[in-house]
């Protein structure tokens, strides 16, 4: 249960963040790090009565508490698929299987689940990004998303804009695990922190890809991105959008129940949703396991002894 006013509850009060002040709320949170296997929860920087998710000093808006808590959750991640109960049966279920199978995953295992809430009115954008930037595998990128809708996702609401043909592009920038923190082991906890780490410095840093990009012969194209992280100048308001469609975005309207999947190279985002109801998700990512010659990054902010198979 979330009892983020409560100071001896386990669940701490934190956001989540996709902007500019990424590295501020989840590079720096043991809370984000445990969730790898747990259910942990986060809020809307809007929900806050500072906005800034500071966990020494950050409550929630009046409005927000109480019954009303759960109208204050940007989501809840990421070990869902492991806890028993619908969503470990979903993840685990013969549809997603063969589903991936049919996409091409051979031995697909999966390493991340989320629960996106995308409140009414504070429901937060979620700004330009690939989610192989997070789930980085080698010797080849392997991510694939899973985005089941829950409710019906519309542009008022804040639906998914893709950007077709994105997927042939490299992988921009990688989210990993700062050795000026945790020194050359990369290993979480007291007993695997290498003693040369400064604990003052991030748990997580963005690597930029692009000379690596821009070096490569793969086959994958190369884009300079000015939005990295961000929106396109002008994507609002809606509906006329003008800077998404300008940098090539298309909205993806759903209905309940639809399930787009999407390989981690695309480059995807949501605005914020200015409607009055929240439109929830259910969000899988898999990867290639070992057994198809694919590594987990040991870089990766999520690590875990073993990731369960489909």
């Amino acid at each position: 249960e979330w009892n983020p006013d409560d100071p001896s509850s386990p669940h701490s009060m934190q956001v989540f963040r996709t902007d500019q002040k990424q590295i501020e709320a989840q590079g720096r949170s043991d809370y984000f790090l445990d969730s790898a296997t747990k259910i942990h929860y986060f809020a809307e920087k809007d929900a806050l009565d500072d906005g800034e998710g500071n966990h020494d000093e950050a409550k929630l808006k009046p409005e927000y508490r109480s019954e009303n808590k759960i109208a204050a959750l940007n989501k809840a991640g990421h070990g869902m698929h492991i806890v028993p109960g619908p969503f470990r049966d979903y993840t685990q279920s013969s549809k997603i299987f063969n589903l991936l199978r049919e996409l091409g995953w051979t031995h697909p295992v999966v390493p991340q689940s989320m629960y996106i809430f995308k409140q009414g009115k504070i429901g937060g954008e979620v700004t330009s990004h690939q989610d192989s930037t997070f789930l980085y595998t080698t010797p080849r990128q392997t991510c694939i998303g899973l985005w089941l809708a829950l409710d019906d996702a519309t542009l008022e609401n804040g639906c998914l804009w893709v950007r077709p043909g994105s997927h042939r592009e490299s992988v921009r920038r990688q989210f990993v695990r700062n050795p000026g923190h945790f020194g050359e082991s990369l290993e979480y906890g007291s007993e695997g922190k290498d003693e040369e780490g400064d604990r003052s410095q991030p748990q997580m840093v963005f690597r930029d890809l692009t000379e690596q990009c821009n070096a490569s012969d793969d086959g994958e194209t190369s884009k300079t991105i000015s939005w990295e992280g961000t929106l396109p100048a002008n994507s609002l308001p809606i509906p006329e959008c003008k800077g998404l469609y300008d940098a090539g975005f298309v909205p993806v309207p759903c209905k309940a129940g639809d399930l787009l999947a999407f390989c981690g190279k695309l480059d995807h985002l949501s605005l914020p949703n200015f409607s009055d109801r929240a439109r929830h998700t259910f969000q899988l990512h898999c990867v290639e396991g070992d057994d198809a010659g694919v590594r987990w990054s040991r870089e990766n902010w999520l690590q875990y002894p073993k990731r369960p198979v489909c």
